[in-house]
């Protein structure tokens, strides 16, 4: 099956251009696609009318999907559990919200890195989309991994951070107050050996990052704040401008996104799969 790759910037993300997802490919367009994955980090396929199951079967061209998650506390953000999808919309019917993370901004994050296997990447489907905004920012954390100055990297060097995610889209939860046992959350790396590439990249993220081991609470928020800041340099972001029909496949654990605003009373849709992971390594 032809198809051509097109980078979309200087930061990360490529376009496959050519091929149609809902046929099956064969094992060499397979193994190009998932090799683009691995070097740009971002992939982007415009134009697919994709059904679940043909959602799932471009999903599985990364590895094995994963399952969503009941968060701990109980009760968690809307649309249904022990299913691979997660619809992430603003939709609301009969007064209940079919799904998750409906509204607004959200800041950079790595999807479920305060899991013990962080899932290694997420595929987003655009079904409906607002007249503008929604766009979604990808921040390339190999090339932030380089950017920090050295003497702070070996500093850094065979630290763990602590990741944590209570639902919020816009704020760190305080974690000398958080009742942990309430809240997903783990040690990470602090700088990660990617599985799959072999290259270091930087693991923190504004939304999930709360703390490093082995400094006070304001030494660790000060080398934090330094960490958000130089992972999300524009310099090493790319910004995607969703179109319906679109398929973006992102790397969680060598990327973090955020997404901007959008008109709250107009409907978005997306159709959500995650592909399960591995513990992270430094």
């Amino acid at each position: 099956m032809s198809h051509k790759i097109v980078p979309l910037s200087s930061a990360c993300g490529a376009e496959i251009q050519g091929l149609d997802l809902r046929q099956p490919l064969n094992a060499d367009t397979a193994a190009a696609v998932r090799k683009a994955f691995d070097d740009h980090v971002v992939l982007v396929f415009r134009g697919q009318e994709l059904s679940e199951n043909e959602q799932l079967r471009a999903a599985e061209i990364f590895g094995k999907v994963a399952l969503r998650k009941k968060p701990v506390s109980g009760p968690g953000p809307g649309g249904d559990f022990d299913t691979p999808f997660m619809m992430v919309t603003n939709i609301v019917e009969n007064g209940k919200a079919i799904g998750a993370f409906g509204d607004g901004e959200m800041w950079f994050h790595h999807d479920t890195s305060y899991y013990p296997e962080p899932h290694r990447a997420t595929l987003l489907y655009a079904m409906k989309l607002t007249s503008w905004g929604g766009e979604t920012c990808f921040s390339n954390m190999y090339k932030a991994y380089e950017m920090i100055p050295p003497a702070l990297r070996d500093r850094l060097e065979g630290r763990k951070v602590l990741q944590m995610h209570d639902y919020k889209r816009r704020e760190r939860i305080d974690v000398e107050t958080a009742d942990l046992s309430r809240i997903r959350h783990h040690e990470q790396p602090l700088f990660i050996t990617h599985p799959a590439t072999g290259r270091k990249a930087l693991y923190v993220s504004r939304l999930m990052s709360a703390r490093i081991e082995g400094f006070s609470r304001a030494e660790s928020e000060e080398i934090l704040e330094q960490l958000f800041d130089i992972s999300e340099d524009p310099s090493i972001v790319y910004e995607h401008h969703w179109r319906l029909g679109d398929l973006v496949v992102w790397d969680n654990w060598c990327s973090i996104h955020a997404r901007k605003d959008f008109p709250r009373e107009e409907p978005r849709l997306m159709r959500r799969l995650t592909i399960e992971g591995q513990a992270m390594r430094f």
